[in-house]
């Protein structure tokens, strides 16, 4: 293997230049659970500092409480007091705006072995009847505000437990079964295994229907490990790290994340407000005295931008980590140049794949159009587009990789697993990809988006990364357009910041054709009030193309 790049000339295959993490041996004979894990690891005593915060009302949870909460829940959803009782393999879909229940029903069902489901609160009926038709629920646990949105019939009865009722909330303290010491997790009465599906997850849906994502309780483990724990913070006062969760805790990047918190022992604080977007978690960020934020890239644009909170407003802030969706080459050099002695990690990961690249220290953080190095256990493949040949450093193909955070494969609904492994059981990630000569993993865009024109291939991230590089461009997204001359034309979709509407089609188009060579340049231009992305900052590339085709009809 090269040192420098990870690459094996005898199997062409990249592997991790990492050091190994401490996963726990893959033996199914030694039964290993996410929450067995991550108790094994917490200090003795207990650490003093909260292991959740609120962020909107301050309301904290001890690492005791939780403990203690966790044992208190699970045993009630073991017995059956709540109307239900669950048992290893049973899926609970949870329908919850964030609060900090959620990770304690979270743990209290990862224990007992149950499948965890997170779903977005704010999801349409016809969603959340596609999400119960998928994962077929035996339990779904709601809120008053989100219960009228469960479908009343799937393919089988699921019960409805509402966390905001009183009988739940007193299932969180005093449910204790008897001989436990205060602080200390019962033993689970099933066996569960790390190969044992932990969640299931939902893929974005941005090409299609959503589909479902089995994952392992080692992918927990897993995904846990990759992310470093920051430098303590830089003045007196508080726990060492406080951990900003400013992505949402239904997301896969939250999930994993909201996890992650607890089996490194760190204070979490979630941001609870269902409104004020990217400003929220700012404003929660500073307020918090956070020494580390899990953002998504919107959020990350809104500070680079010079927002109302400059770096004096962050004085603890070591580090950022972007995932959940590309962050542009503007929006990054931005905040670089504003925020010099913050680190910016980016990473690269999916529902399906885990954590696949990121970024540990602050040499690495500067490589400002990469997504790291590959995370430690995690192995790649670049697969040539059309001859299927494995390519080496600096050249373009389909990424695909194996690695400890891999999903299990898809449940329900009519897609197969083998559509997305290949006959060596290598995960088809469906990005265009390359590694340089120092390991650098590089994404250039999903192959289906990929716009074809003529001969040449065209990215679009290519092209949005130079458009928000154009004075008065708040947002912009780029898409193919049908054309029987040459096949597909770049198209661009702009929304100008405020006082920006002199700013003209053929402005923009002279300023990327300025830019880039003659085959990429953008052809057509249209203004909107805004793009759809998902909450993650991930482009809904589809509502684009609806839009186009609804445009042009008229």
């Amino acid at each position: 293997m090269d040192p420098r790049s990870g690459f094996c000339p005898s199997t062409r295959t990249f592997r991790s230049l990492r050091p190994p993490i401490p996963l726990p041996p893959e033996d199914d004979d030694v039964p290993v659970s996410f929450p067995s894990f991550a108790w094994s690891r917490l200090p003795s005593p207990l650490p003093a500092h909260p292991a959740f915060v609120d962020a909107s009302t301050g309301a904290a949870l001890s690492f005791p409480a939780l403990l203690a909460s966790v044992r208190s829940l699970a045993a009630a959803l073991r017995g059956a007091p709540l109307g239900v009782a669950l048992a290893k393999g049973d899926v609970a879909l949870v329908l919850s705006p964030p609060s900090l229940d959620v990770p304690v029903l979270y743990l209290a069902l990862l224990s007992l072995g149950a499948v965890v489901s997170p779903l977005s609160p704010v999801s349409a009926p016809a969603d959340i009847a596609r999400a119960v038709a998928l994962c077929d629920p035996s339990v779904v646990f709601a809120t008053g505000a989100t219960v009228g949105k469960v479908p009343a019939s799937g393919k089988k009865k699921a019960s409805v437990i509402l966390l905001d009722s009183p009988q739940f909330q007193s299932f969180l303290h005093g449910h204790d079964e008897p001989g436990f010491a205060a602080g200390v997790p019962p033993p689970p009465v099933e066996v569960v295994r790390q190969s044992d599906v932990a969640a299931i997850g939902y893929s974005s849906g941005t090409t299609g229907r959503t589909k479902a994502v089995a994952q392992s309780h080692r992918r927990l483990i897993a995904s846990a490990l990759q992310h470093r724990s920051p430098p303590p913070r830089r003045t007196p006062g508080g726990p060492a790290v406080v951990t900003l969760l400013g992505v949402p805790m239904f997301h896969s990047y939250g999930f994993h994340m909201l996890m992650r918190g607890v089996l490194m022992a760190e204070t979490t604080v979630v941001v609870t407000a269902t409104r004020g977007g990217a400003a929220a978690v700012l404003d929660a960020a500073s307020r918090c005295r956070a020494t580390q934020m899990f953002v998504a890239p919107p959020v990350v644009a809104a500070i680079a931008r010079g927002g109302s909170i400059g770096p004096e407003g962050f004085p603890d802030l070591v580090r950022i980590v972007c995932g959940g969706a590309p962050l542009s080459t503007a929006a990054a050099s931005a905040f670089h140049e504003r925020f010099p002695d913050i680190e910016l990690f980016l990473a690269l990961g999916s529902t399906e794949g885990g954590v696949i690249s990121n970024m540990v220290c602050r040499e690495e953080c500067h490589r400002i159009k990469s997504t790291g190095r590959l995370c430690s256990g995690v192995e790649a493949k670049v697969v040539d587009i059309i001859s299927g040949e494995l390519l080496s450093t600096n050249k373009q193909g389909e990424l695909c990789i194996r690695g400890p955070s891999v999903m299990l494969g898809y449940v329900g609904g009519d897609e197969t697993s083998n559509q997305a492994f290949d006959s060596d059981g290598w995960l088809k990630t469906g990005d265009l990809c390359y590694f340089d000569e120092d390991g650098f993993l590089y994404v250039v865009d999903r192959l289906k988006d990929i716009i074809k024109y003529k001969a040449y291939q065209v990215a679009p991230t290519e092209l949005e990364d130079v458009l928000h590089l154009i004075p008065g461009i708040l947002d912009a997204a780029v898409i193919s357009y049908p054309d029987e001359e040459v096949g597909q034309l770049p198209m661009a979709f702009v929304v100008r910041q405020n006082g920006s509407n002199n700013l003209t089609e053929d402005q923009i188009m002279e300023f990327v054709a300025k830019q880039v060579a003659p085959y990429k340049k953008i052809r057509k231009v249209c203004f909107v009030d805004s793009i759809p992305r998902l909450p993650s900052g991930k482009l809904l590339r589809r509502e684009l193309h609806k839009h186009m085709t609804l445009t042009s009809r008229l």
